[in-house]
């Protein structure tokens, strides 16, 4: 994996982080609601995972934002 593409991802798990902490949900919350594993959601939140478009919507819906809205800001390249 390139640099690009490991800032990339800690941009996205940044964001994420971000809107969990904004709803005030736990990871635990949210991993519940997302019905997605919470060392998964850690992982991801610290760049460490590469989550597909499938998982990041099931976090969108999590958070209760769009899938647009949970991506916004992150530059694509």
């Amino acid at each position: 994996m390139n640099e690009d593409n490991k800032e990339f991802l800690m941009i996205v798990g940044r964001r994420v982080r971000y809107l969990r902490k904004q709803k005030g949900m736990s990871i635990l919350d949210l991993s519940v609601e997302a019905g997605i594993n919470r060392n998964y959601i850690s992982d991801l939140e610290r760049g460490r995972r590469n989550p597909t478009i499938v998982v990041l919507q099931k976090i969108s819906i999590a958070l209760n934002v769009s899938l647009s809205f949970l991506l916004e800001g992150v530059d694509f390249y």
